[in-house]
């Protein structure tokens, strides 16, 4: 029977599940390699074809109701006559009941190794393919890993590596190696179901039984079938074109513009004001008079000229009596720093979708509510709380925490990071992160897209969204919510339940997201995207003023999964020529203390010229102007008849040293297209993370310490090869 018409029978029949039978038809026909068995409706047909079938067989009772027959003793293995079969069966028929609609013989297979597949649909992500670790095994370990449907060939055979009990899929305990294919052609099976059958949602096919000559073959299944989900979405798309309007403004109304110091009227007023708006500025409040000299309109019907967007800080019940006025003015975007809605419960919930409904028949955009605000340092517009004003750059931010986000926007500004556009998207009542996504995908002047996500309204759009960015641009995310604390704390933040991590992580890595586990971990990303080349290769050379500090870093290169390959005969050879005979002749280069500011920058193009290098890291060869600084402080205090002229020029020849070792180094990393970062021996305020180099596509970047360093490679590097098409992120 085909697969269509045997899901139409069973729906027919008003089942919801099919028999154990039945499954494993529906899964043959996918490609799934199942247990051959016969179906039987006697107890003396049970024997006879026991008999035919061949000792040692299995006998189970059959019915859709019966799905946890191991639970109710409807599972009998190792029969050896027919004696057996004839008890076994007994003792099933009592079990069962009224639910037992026959038997199924099967031949008893041998294996020591079991493994779970299985495809369930997420609420948010559609068909999610599973496989792991099965059998008694499956709950009590958790090893599974997960991945979106539709699924290719190198999206399953990841899914095989993935699992932390990977080395059972080799021979083990003289049995041969799994043959991995077949468990593919599964997943690939799976993966086809859930697309073509929108009403099944839920498969179970544990276990995948292994023989000692690696035949793998599916001994149960469970399928259960339901409504197919439906395809309205309560988020339609935005359009990236109308994204785009509300960064570049003409003209502003600030609605709610406040004088009082501290109120966000008053902040959002003088930060877009203090930060140089070219465009016009029209302040609002229902009380008239003046602020900071300019007339207040008391309504933006008063309003002589065009507006382009409106700025709401009034109180959340007022903004409703807003929609009527910006219609009237023709006003077409509407970002709502005022909260008071979903995030408070069911009546703002309600609020909120009155809001959205109204702003929608006005033709209106709204952005928010319960938002930190935006900026574009592109244009000049600085249209937050806090006043942080990040230099333009590549960087484009979208936080769903108005406060992380304007923390990470004051470290950027703090580390020398450009920000391309920053978006609190706040509750995403109309304007959602898949709409931003949208935007990004456009946008040229973004080169890095950074997401701090606690929820999203619409999975598989965001996974199909991000799968089409990461292909120009890497996408960066952090996800609130990891944990149960942080789950509850994200609902009661954001008004929205978090989707399941697993299923999140695995629609990340599928579509080349680049996860990051901590806040800081974005903006090293970010600054090592815009600032470096891809690695082409994940060898990395380690040159150090310091043995230490060098084998610390090589094992940390392990831990992240990069190489450190030992060095050729040849580049020990050239290297011989510039260091003294007792350097370490081994990956990493200790630079023995040699002082000579141009043996670095010769060792390192040596390495770079290496076809044995693909990424450098130096390491404490800037922030040697602060250990002269202190020198300096300190000869000045016993040494009094120095000339203190040339003593206090000493740290600005160092600095000026460091600049022209990062000019040369960010001209080799274009020469050569290889990343070089480099970690400071010590810093102070004034260090930067990003040292700007005019006339060329890459800038200096150098880290605090070696972890955050290797971390960002490392992140790199499995950026790269997702995008290269070599399947889905490694770990």
């Amino acid at each position: 029977m085909k697969a269509a018409e045997l899901i139409e029978r069973v729906k027919s029949e008003g089942r919801t599940t099919l028999n154990e039978a039945e499954a494993k038809q529906l899964l043959r026909c996918y490609g799934v390699p199942v247990v051959e068995e016969t179906v039987v409706e006697t107890l003396d047909d049970a024997v006879a074809q026991a008999q035919i079938t061949g000792f040692p067989v299995v006998l189970k009772g059959l019915g859709s109701r019966l799905t946890h027959k191991t639970e109710r003793g409807l599972v009998r293995l190792n029969l050896n006559d027919t004696d057996d079969v004839r008890s076994a069966a007994r003792k099933v028929l009592n079990a069962a009941g009224d639910d037992l609609e026959g038997f199924l013989i099967q031949p008893m297979l041998s294996g020591r190794r079991e493994f779970v597949a299985g495809l369930f649909r997420d609420a948010q992500f559609g068909p999610v393919v599973m496989f792991g670790l099965g059998g008694i095994f499956t709950e009590a370990l958790n090893d599974v890993v997960f991945r979106l449907a539709p699924l290719n060939e190198i999206h399953a055979g990841h899914m095989l590596d993935e699992l932390r009990a990977a080395p059972l899929l080799g021979p083990f305990r003289g049995e041969r190696a799994v043959k991995c294919e077949q468990i593919v052609q599964t997943l690939l099976g799976l993966s086809r179901l859930g697309l073509d059958y929108p009403e099944v949602t839920e498969v179970d096919v544990n276990p995948l039984l292994i023989a000692p000559d690696g035949e793998v073959k599916a001994v149960d299944a469970l399928v259960v079938l339901g409504k197919k989900p439906g395809k309205e979405t309560a988020y339609p798309s935005v359009g990236a074109r109308a994204i785009g309007d509300l960064f570049y403004p003409d003209s502003i109304a600030i609605v709610g513009a406040s004088p009082r110091f501290g109120k966000w009227g008053h902040r959002i007023f003088t930060n877009i004001a203090g930060g140089d708006f070219k465009g016009e500025l029209y302040l609002v409040n229902a009380k008239g008079g003046e602020i900071a000299g300019r007339h207040v309109f008391k309504s933006v019907t008063e309003i002589p000229g065009q507006v382009d967007l409106a700025i709401v800080m009034i109180p959340a019940d007022r903004v409703l009596e807003l929609i009527p006025q910006l219609k009237v003015k023709g006003i077409k975007s509407m970002l709502v720093i005022t909260s008071g809605f979903r995030e408070t419960g069911e009546e703002g919930r309600h609020l909120e979708e009155q809001l959205v409904r109204e702003a929608r028949e006005a033709g209106i955009l709204v952005l928010g509510p319960n938002t930190m605000g935006i900026c574009n340092p592109h244009y000049n517009l600085y249209a937050t709380g806090p006043h942080v004003r990040p230099k333009p750059g590549s960087m484009t931010l979208v936080t769903q925490s108005g406060n992380l986000g304007v923390q990470l926007l004051a470290f950027a500004e703090r580390e020398g990071i450009g920000i391309r556009a920053f978006c609190g998207s706040g509750n995403e009542a109309m304007v959602t992160i898949e709409d931003c996504m949208d935007a990004f995908d456009v946008d040229d002047l973004t080169r890095t897209v950074v997401l701090y996500i606690e929820s999203i309204k619409d999975g598989r759009r965001f996974f199909e969204t991000a799968c089409r960015v990461g292909r120009k641009k890497p996408v960066v995310v952090l996800k609130g919510g990891r944990t149960r604390v942080g789950e509850r704390a994200a609902a009661s933040h954001t008004g929205a339940l978090a989707s399941d991590l697993k299923v999140f992580e695995a629609a990340c890595r599928q579509a080349g997201i680049v996860l990051v586990e901590q806040p800081m971990d974005l903006l090293d990303l970010a600054a090592a995207f815009s600032s470096l080349p891809l690695l082409k290769s994940r060898r990395v050379a380690i040159v150090t003023m310091g043995g230490g500090w060098g084998v610390v870093t090589a094992d940390l290169c392990v831990e992240y999964g990069l190489e450190v390959p030992d060095l050729s005969s040849e580049i020990i050879s050239r290297i011989n020529h510039i260091l003294p005979p007792y350097w370490s002749h081994s990956n990493p280069i200790d630079l023995v203390g040699e002082r000579d500011p141009k043996i670095p920058i010769m060792v390192i193009e040596e390495l770079l010229k290496w076809d044995g290098c693909d990424v450098l890291i130096h390491m404490g060869i800037l922030g040697h102007a602060f250990f002269v600084r202190w020198l300096v402080n300190s000869m000045k205090i016993v040494e009094k008849d120095l000339d203190l002229v040339a003593l206090e020029n000493l740290p600005r020849q160092q600095t000026q040293v460091e600049r022209s070792f990062i000019e040369q180094v960010v001209k080799m990393m274009e020469k050569y297209e290889k990343p070089v970062v480099g970690v400071n021996m010590v810093s102070d305020e004034t260090t930067r993370m990003i040292t700007d180099i005019e006339g060329g596509p890459y800038k200096g970047v150098s880290f605090l310490t070696p972890e955050r360093a290797v971390k960002a490679l490392a992140k790199m590097y499995t950026y790269g090869c997702w995008r290269n098409g070599e399947g889905v992120l490694l770990r």
